[in-house]
């Protein structure tokens, strides 16, 4: 029964990474073409605010796309999920929600509460580097 059960869910991977490219590669064609037809758009190779943003959305979108499609190859090859991964995903997400946001649309406060989510991802993210980096040095040290 396990061993059926761990077919399926490496179909399941494999699905989802094939998804995940086709989701990304459609996403990088539609970039692409909103670019072409924005640039070819008169005034010619002149670009407005709001089509910047719309390209500026869309080209973190497809990085987003790319990480997960890291994520997810990496944890078929590996078993494992890394915690750097995520965090870059959720910063490039937010980062991607900051770009497109108009602020003179939002209630009060959630300005802050964004603010407050860069921090604590930024913060993760310190941390983990930061205990990765001490690892590395105490195996080195102790390989000496």
């Amino acid at each position: 029964m396990l061993r059926y059960l761990e077919h399926f869910e490496r179909l399941v991977n494999w699905s989802l990474l094939v998804l995940m490219a086709s989701v990304v590669l459609l996403a990088t064609i539609e970039l692409a073409w909103i670019l072409v037809k924005d640039v070819l758009s008169p005034p010619l190779f002149l670009l407005e605010i709001h089509e910047l943003l719309e390209l500026f959305g869309l080209f973190l979108m497809v990085l987003i796309g790319i990480e997960l499609l890291h994520s997810v190859k990496t944890y078929i090859v590996r078993r494992e999920f890394h915690l750097e991964t995520v965090l870059t995903v959720a910063m490039i997400a937010v980062a991607r929600k900051i770009i497109v946001l108009e602020p003179k649309e939002l209630p009060e406060g959630t300005l802050l509460g964004i603010a407050a989510l860069v921090l604590a991802l930024a913060l993760g993210y310190y941390v983990m580097r930061r205990s990765r980096q001490e690892k590395r040095d105490s195996d080195l040290e102790s390989k000496e």
